[in-house]
């Protein structure tokens, strides 16, 4: 890339100016959202340069950086942000800046694989996007009203720019507030939107990325050099009607390693295509997730409130076909009689080819909901596979689902009236792990205080999910006035074998 440094140097100096300029007008928080992207760099490598420039004395507010963590982020990726993360907050303890850095999760009972394993939905697809709401604006829009419940008001900063999309300048031209540099946030009434690089353009951002030294020590060329890899990002999704205008991840990205939304995940197969051959386990799951969403065995006949729909697909049959008697089907009025003549149980019924002639003479078949019990012990076993794969290739620490998420999962399950309570038989089958299912499920930390543990735990080269299993074991013996048994169960912890694989 040609650097046109008289140019763009100019733009720079006025978005740090305006940046400047902004966060000594009032006393309202910054909220900024990371996502490890080109862009969100962008921002917050402007916001921590005009911060430094800036007298002590004019330092009064918080600036809080935010970066989503799914819980289903390429490992790749999220190791990369859980560094940045730490080495931002390292560096502004050092100058002494008001720099807060912390990842936002979603809640357990709403993580991805709670709500596929456990609850059954279908994976996501473009006309069924569960997942967004879910993973990442829920968990940011937590954070944000936490913030505006102490402060009042806050302004969220992102590395939006009207370049990126007619329909994403739009967007943001409808949100900005005549006169005023802040637009409004879509959905929450105490927040405001500022967006520092709003008139960057691709080549701007890379041109700054590249010119400027990273300020806390990131190599910026590294960071090309994942996007030539991968191809994009996924962005850090606060405001839903501004952030999603020019179609939030597309067809390219790095973000989730599960998505089913796109046709291809270029971005894993390009991680893959350049050396990173442990990536692959994943790649292979992420397509079973969207060939076994497309097989109506695996899916109950009816929605999860218990309706039953109907639905034009025929799956290649024509009307021609069925009218002719080539495929057996029962009158719309009918229907119950005729599940309960047949004792169909439309929840576990794996073949359910009937079709239905409706009032006006045209056919239909019953329609899928979510995936049945079977199915999703199914997805269970393959997702506890792939991780024993991966830890094997490559890490044996890397953790595709929580002890939270399995526990949340038995609990769906037994919603389901899975009384057989088989959850814990096929994580000891497929993993050797043994677990106490039964001890006290309170969160032990906070959600920043997990965070502060992650990157402790980067720091000092320590196992995170050894730590995690001796903390649940400590929290056993809480308030038990004999403890004998408690530095036994240490012991037996750290021998276990599936943390030292």
């Amino acid at each position: 890339m040609e650097l046109n440094i008289f140019n763009t140097g100019g733009k720079f100096t006025e978005a740090k100016e305006l940046i400047k300029e902004v966060y000594q007008s009032d006393n309202r928080p910054w909220v900024v959202g990371f996502s490890g992207g080109k862009d969100s760099t962008a921002v917050v490598q402007l916001v921590f340069q005009a911060l430094s420039e800036l007298d002590s004395s004019l330092l009064k507010k918080k600036v809080y950086v935010i970066s989503s963590d799914t819980l289903v982020e390429t490992p790749l990726i999220i190791d990369k942000i859980t560094r940045t993360l730490g080495r931002i907050q390292q560096k502004a303890i050092e100058l002494g800046l008001p720099f807060e850095t912390q990842k936002v999760r979603p809640k357990v009972e709403q993580t991805f694989w709670a709500s596929i394993i456990g609850k059954g939905y279908p994976t996501p697809r473009q006309k069924f996007r569960w997942c967004t709401d879910r993973l990442k604006i829920d968990p940011a829009n937590r954070f944000i009203l936490d913030k505006v419940d102490q402060f009042g008001e806050v302004v969220m900063l992102l590395g939006v720019r009207d370049s990126e999309s007619s329909t994403r300048a739009a967007v943001m031209q409808s949100h900005t507030i005549e006169g005023k540099t802040l637009m409004r946030h879509s959905t929450l009434s105490n927040a405001f939107v500022f967006a520092p690089i709003r008139s960057f353009n691709v080549d701007d951002v890379w041109e700054f990325l590249l010119q400027f030294e990273s300020p806390w020590g990131d190599d910026n060329n590294e960071l090309l050099q994942l996007y030539q890899d991968s191809s994009s990002e996924c962005p850090l999704v606060v405001d839903k009607e501004v952030k999603e205008s020019a179609g939030s991840c597309g067809n390219s990205r790095f973000g989730c390693w599960t998505c089913t939304v796109v046709n291809e995940d270029k971005a894993l197969s390009g991680f893959i295509n350049n050396g990173v051959d442990w990536l692959r386990p994943l790649y292979d799951f992420r397509n079973f997730l969207v060939e076994i969403r497309e097989d109506r065995s695996k899916r109950q006949k009816h929605r999860m409130n218990g309706e039953v729909y109907l639905t034009t697909n025929l799956g290649g049959v024509t009307k021609e076909e069925i009218e002719a008697e080539k495929y057996p089907y029962i009158e719309k009025s009918n229907i119950k009689q005729f599940i309960k003549d047949n004792n169909i149980n439309l929840a576990t019924i794996e073949d359910l080819d009937i079709y239905v002639k409706d009032d006006d003479g045209n056919f239909k078949r019953f329609g899928v909901g979510p995936f049945t019990l079977s199915a999703r012990e199914e997805i269970l076993r393959n997702l506890l596979r792939t991780q024993t794969a991966i830890r094997e290739l490559h890490d044996p620490t890397i953790e595709l689902i929580t002890f939270e998420e399995l526990k949340v999962i038995r609990k769906y399950w037994h919603d389901d009236l899975q009384w057989e309570d088989r959850l814990p038989k096929i994580v000891e089958e497929e993993t050797g792990q043994v677990h106490d299912w039964h001890h006290d499920d309170r969160p032990v930390f906070k959600e920043d205080q997990i965070t502060d543990l992650e990157t402790l735990c980067q720091e000092e080269g320590i196992n995170l999910n050894l730590l995690k299993q001796l903390i649940s074991v400590e929290k056993d013996y809480s308030g038990v006035k004999v403890r004998r048994g408690l530095f036994q169960a240490f012991d037996k912890t750290l021998k276990q074998d599936f943390l030292h694989l």
